[in-house]
């Protein structure tokens, strides 16, 4: 009997995420269906693709997907989705993470080139200036030290992309063992010693504002904080102050506290200050390795075989 697979994804993304190729490839092995949680229970959905917009998974969600076995979660983050209800009633889960975690390393190294080269306050005093400006703050990516919090999927890649550049590499995860080309450090040590500081943790209780007035103090003259995580992780107030205080810092944080800032933050304006508006990941055609990669994790349960991307009850406390 074919395998009914559902698709739970928000309308801007379901053929993004999973494009007419990759529904073509499951459309083999499986039978793909629409599955709306509002509309009515399909009895016959053995695993459900699920991406942004998706609801929580819910025990009154899951009422209605009875045969449920197995999640393949085509985006970021699965911790918005899963529920403890996911777990008792003995559904597996399996993120695209690894996949999107391609594209925010991509964005991350960029970032720290261009923060080596100080391009963006070259570029920003440009434009107000409304003339050419001198070259100065320029530190070069020769010999520079980068500094990583968090070494899972991204901070993993990012750590081995800049090692590879001859990038000196600190980083600081209390749950990462030893990582080739990576020296591992106290958090304060790392944050003292990087020409850039970039943030890959996860966001929970433990990490919340981690990033903190104190901690901010200890970035070096010219020293650059680059966010790509989660926007809870740094103190936004004291972030302000400090970067008012500390002209010779910049920041680049493509994600914040809110996610929206309101109009007219303080962060918008100051000149030491870059927000992009949580780019980083999948977006335009990066979104298909997401559905790509939930393709190849369901032929794998069909065939019996151990999944790669599987996440635990366990594992989800400490992912992004």
């Amino acid at each position: 009997m074919t395998s009914v697979v559902g698709v739970c994804i928000g309308r801007t993304w379901s053929r993004t995420v999973l494009t007419d190729e990759t529904r073509k490839l499951i459309g083999r092995r499986a039978q793909l269906v629409e599955f709306d949680p509002d509309v009515g229970p399909r009895q016959d959905v053995r695993v459900l693709v699920t991406g942004w917009d998706a609801p929580a998974l819910t025990g009154e969600v899951l009422d209605r997907l009875p045969s449920l076995e197995l999640v393949l979660h085509a985006a970021g983050s699965v911790r918005g989705i899963v529920t403890d209800a996911v777990w008792t009633r003995g559904v597996r889960v399996s993120t695209a993470a690894a996949a999107n975690a391609v594209a925010v390393a991509d964005f991350t190294c960029a970032q720290v080139h261009l923060s080596l080269k100080n391009a963006w306050r070259l570029a920003l005093d440009a434009r107000t200036a409304r003339a050419p400006v001198a070259r100065t703050g320029v530190r070069g990516v020769d010999g520079a030290t980068v500094g990583l919090v968090g070494l899972g999927h991204i901070g993993r890649l990012v750590a081995r992309r800049l090692a590879a550049s001859g990038l000196r590499v600190l980083a600081h995860d209390p749950y990462a063992g030893e990582q080739q080309g990576v020296e591992i450090e106290d958090l304060d040590t790392v944050i003292a010693r990087s020409d850039v500081l970039s943030l890959h943790a996860p966001h929970n209780a433990a990490t919340h504002h981690m990033i903190s007035a104190a901690r901010l103090a200890l970035m070096p003259d010219g020293g650059t904080l680059l966010n790509t995580a989660r926007g809870g992780l740094v103190d936004h107030d004291a972030l302000v102050e400090f970067l008012t205080a500390r002209d010779d810092v910049f920041a680049v944080l493509d994600v914040t506290e809110p996610e929206d800032l309101p109009s007219g933050h303080p962060l918008f304006t100051l000149p030491n200050a870059l927000i992009t508006p949580h780019i980083a990941g999948s977006l335009g055609t990066d979104q298909a390795r997401l559905g790509e990669l939930a393709a190849r994790e369901l032929f794998r349960f069909l065939d019996g075989l151990p999944l790669e991307h599987e996440i635990s009850r366990d594992g989800l406390a400490f992912s992004a």
